[in-house]
């Protein structure tokens, strides 16, 4: 079976029984088809079927990095929106006029799912050259039967076009549509009785996800798709507590999600909750500096109850157009005060337990050989230093993709 060898290698492991990040220095690492075979110092023998050796240098070797939190499927931009935002024109009178989320629904209905994936394809490819091999798409621009599916199908059409393994998520549950205006318990029906049924039928989504806040959807709402995502054999995620605390992260937990996202208004009461169903909480500092916001989430309470906390992009056209995870580290570090340590941790490990991938987000043997090699004196630079950093090597599934 065909081996690699990477030597003169230091590791930052992120593995779950080190400390910190897991730094191992002047080390080797040794890669069997797709998986790690071995993490360790330098072996006097080689092995019989190593096909190639490669030099680290003396950089540094982490897991592939996970963006757990997309929306990077959608037509259209909203650079005309940002631009008037500057002006001083109101958001509501923005869309009042057509803009907003109403103009990506818009204009993702409009697209072809050829026009879709050009798009999604050049955002993804930006998020993977930076080291990216665990990416998580939601829909939620479609808002209807055909736009939503075209949008999933679009995501899972990546995975084959890209070196990243793609997990998608129904976000039905985003916004209330034009048609459905005054009737929002009928659009839930719809979302609970005619979508999940027919994403879980043909394995189109690995989970389900809501937008639990004033300006989506109530808590009981929120409730029936959690309860038919659960029915259909979906995982459950919650966008919660990013405007207000509707105590949507404890409703989430509930119903054990992967994970609660944004949770700026989180109450210390509900942490225990989190903690208890082994729910990641997700920062998206993305959407927090471009909404100018000053709330943070609670990352003192989250750390005290051992939470793990996982940073994404939330790359999105509206509230946060950031194609960069490692600038969303940078933003975590400083926005929220994670540490560096945390900040790794976050873009890695916690990021693919963030969508149940379990075998990916650290390095040890028996894992998934998705990892990237760095050319930095110590991986705290990757988050110091924004858009100063890109591989200089990539693995995705054992084999070198960059």
């Amino acid at each position: 079976m065909a081996v690699i060898r990477i030597t003169n290698v230091n590791l930052a492991t992120c593995a779950p029984d080190k400390q910190g990040i897991g730094i191992i220095r002047n080390t080797e690492l040794w890669l069997q088809q797709d998986k790690i075979m071995s993490v360790g110092p330098p072996r006097a023998a080689i092995h019989p079927d190593v096909v190639e050796t490669l030099d680290g240098h003396n950089g540094w070797c982490l897991p592939g990095l996970a963006d757990c939190h997309t929306h990077l499927v959608y037509g259209g931009n909203r650079a005309a929106d940002f631009a008037r935002r500057l002006d001083g024109v109101s958001y509501a009178q923005i869309s009042a006029e057509g803009g907003g989320i109403k103009s990506t629904v818009t204009h993702t209905r409009q697209s072809t799912a050829a026009e879709l994936s050009k798009q999604a394809l050049q955002r993804a490819s930006r998020l993977a050259e930076e080291g990216v091999t665990l990416l998580e798409i939601k829909s939620g621009y479609g808002l209807d039967f055909d736009t939503e599916i075209q949008m999933l199908r679009v995501a899972r059409a990546l995975q084959s076009q890209l070196p990243l393994t793609v997990k998608t998520t129904y976000l039905g549950a985003h916004a209330l549509p034009d048609e459905y205006t005054g009737r929002p318990d009928e659009y839930i029906d719809f979302v609970c009785n005619q979508v999940i049924p027919y994403v879980s039928e043909h394995r189109l989504a690995n989970a389900v996800d809501v937008f639990c806040e004033t300006v989506g959807f109530t808590p009981d709402q929120c409730e029936r798709v959690f309860r038919a995502a659960r029915q259909a054999g979906l995982d459950v995620k919650g966008h919660v507590e990013q405007l207000s605390n509707q105590h949507g992260a404890a409703l989430a937990a509930r119903y054990q999600a992967l994970s609660v996202d944004h949770i700026e208004y989180l109450d210390e009461a509900d942490i225990g909750l989190i903690k208890q169903a082994g729910s990641v909480a997700v920062l998206l500092p993305g959407a927090f500096y471009y909404l100018r916001e000053t709330r943070m989430p609670p990352i003192a309470a989250l750390r005290k109850h051992a939470v793990p906390m996982a940073v994404s992009t939330d790359l999105n056209p509206g509230t946060s157009p950031l194609c960069s995870l490692l600038t969303a580290a940078n933003m975590a570090c400083v926005l929220f005060g994670l540490t560096p340590d945390e900040a790794l941790l976050g873009i890695t490990r916690h990021g693919a337990q963030a969508l149940n991938v379990m075998h990916k987000g650290y390095l040890a043997p028996g894992m998934d050989a998705d990892l990237t090699l760095w050319d930095v004196a110590h991986p705290h630079e990757l988050v110091y230093n924004i858009n100063g950093h890109r591989p200089q090597a990539r693995f995705a599934g054992g084999l070198r993709v960059g």
